[in-house]
């Protein structure tokens, strides 16, 4: 009887071998078997097979969060069943054999989120044993696209998927199943993480998905792994040195502008501040869906130490020229004055009014012994004496208006000087505030990050 004959008689096909050594075993393969690896192995095509999968990530390549790539190299490892295949490990001398993978069939299954092909070293055999099992591992280089969320760098966490499902065949002819509890992956995972670099695994889940698409469903399982960035590169390259040099442009607002050239320190702290942002570029991630919030910080650190040289700038020219300038406009007064000044607990001192001197209108009467004829009766002689206190009340007249023209003058220096003081000390606050809320903010995304 030939091997097809005998293939469709018997639901299960004992392979008989002469020997019991490899090469019987192999020529009964060749004979009853091996012709067969165009079609599903199984007795009935209305009978589906049934493939276990499983995977063990061995290493944690890289992350392009440009390209919202995510490169690792897993062992991926399918067994499924030959319904028509069995023999006599006694008679044949062995209970499992590995033949070329390409002599069996075997089922189309991919990483759906696969984006190159697989760069990992070919593997050219396959595992059967003595009841028809198939084992199927391979080393598998993946580079999946993985939708990546960097709004927390460097504290951030990443999840990606792995959905391993088959192209062509629909779960009337395939049918998945998790090899392994996604515990004893994710343990085993661990264990044997050669390479991890920048990211570490943290977690694995996994669940069994049914899709339906043009009236047939396919089953999908999905993996979800974990991954945690190592934040400690860039809390010590980034972080502490960016809030050191913020901190430093703080205290610069204690040096006297009076006596100090502020600007020229204030400008240089810019300087290498500038420098330290391009040099640290490198370390920041690029991507196009979202800003992280550790990029809003330097740009908000940067655009803090141009406001304050700005301020220091304005608050320079008001101390050295602030007397040639015009009276405060009211709502300038009212909102700067009044209302920061309030706000910054530095309200403008009471000045004390000057002297008040006679209206130009006031005479100076002279009389003599209080009688009128009197006054008439000597005004010959005191002409003299009338027109000397009329001299003295126009000189009088002149020194008044100087004097209330200098302090009105002062009064607006004054007044553009403390506007000068009540914006350095908001500004002051302000970035106290930053500084603080900042320092805060990275403190606690820490702390979760670590306690995660």
């Amino acid at each position: 009887m030939s091997s097809g004959n005998a293939l469709f008689l018997n639901p299960v096909v004992t392979l008989n071998c002469s020997e019991p050594n490899t090469q019987s075993l192999l020529a009964a393969f060749n004979a009853d078997i091996f012709p067969f690896s165009a079609v599903r192995p199984v007795n009935s095509l209305q009978t589906p097979t049934n493939i276990s999968i499983y995977f063990t990530l061995y290493a944690i390549l890289g992350v392009d969060e440009k390209a919202q790539i995510l490169e690792t190299f897993i062992w991926q490892a399918m067994t499924w069943r030959i319904e028509f295949l069995s023999w006599d490990p006694m008679e044949c001398g062995t209970s499992d054999i590995t033949v070329p993978r390409l002599n069996l069939w075997r089922p189309d299954i991919v990483i759906n989120e696969f984006v190159d092909k697989n760069k990992a070293p070919d593997t050219y055999y396959v595992r059967v044993n003595h009841t028809g099992y198939v084992t199927d591992g391979m080393p598998v280089k993946v580079k999946s696209s993985c939708n990546l969320n960097i709004y927390t760098f460097p504290f951030d966490m990443q999840k990606c998927s792995f959905t391993f499902h088959s192209y062509m065949h629909s779960n009337v002819s395939v049918r998945l199943s998790f090899a392994k509890p996604v515990e004893d992956i994710l343990r085993q995972s661990k264990a044997l993480m050669k390479t991890m670099g920048e990211w570490e695994l943290l977690n694995m889940t996994s669940y069994k998905h049914n899709l339906v698409s043009y009236g047939s469903s396919w089953d999908e399982l999905i993996y979800y792994v974990t991954l945690r960035r190592r934040a400690t590169l860039y809390v010590v390259n980034l972080i502490i040195p960016s809030c050191f040099l913020i901190t430093l442009d703080l205290f610069s607002f204690i040096l006297p502008p009076q006596s100090v050239d502020r600007s020229a320190f204030k400008m240089t702290l810019i300087l290498g501040y500038t420098v330290f942002l391009l040099l640290m570029n490198d370390l920041l991630p690029v991507t196009g869906n979202t800003i992280p919030l550790l990029n809003v910080f330097f740009s908000i650190c940067l655009a803090l130490m141009v406001g304050s040289l700005l301020e220091t700038i304005i608050i320079t020219n008001l101390l050295h020229n602030a007397k040639d300038y015009p009276a405060v406009p009211r709502w300038v007064r009212v909102l700067v004055i009044e209302f920061m000044g309030r706000l910054v607990c530095l309200r403008r001192k009471k000045t004390v009014q000057g002297f008040v001197f006679p209206n130009q209108d006031s005479m100076v009467k002279v009389k003599a012994g209080g009688q009128g004829d009197a006054v008439g009766q000597a005004e010959g002689p005191e002409t003299g004496a009338v027109s000397e206190l009329r001299k003295l009340r126009r000189q009088l007249r002149d020194i008044r208006q100087h004097v209330f023209s200098k302090s009105e003058s002062d009064q607006h220096s004054q007044d553009w000087v403390h506007i000068g003081c009540v914006i350095d000390r908001f500004l002051f606050i302000l970035y106290a505030i930053f500084i603080s809320i900042s320092f805060i903010t990275i403190v606690a995304l820490w702390i979760h990050w670590k306690s995660t």
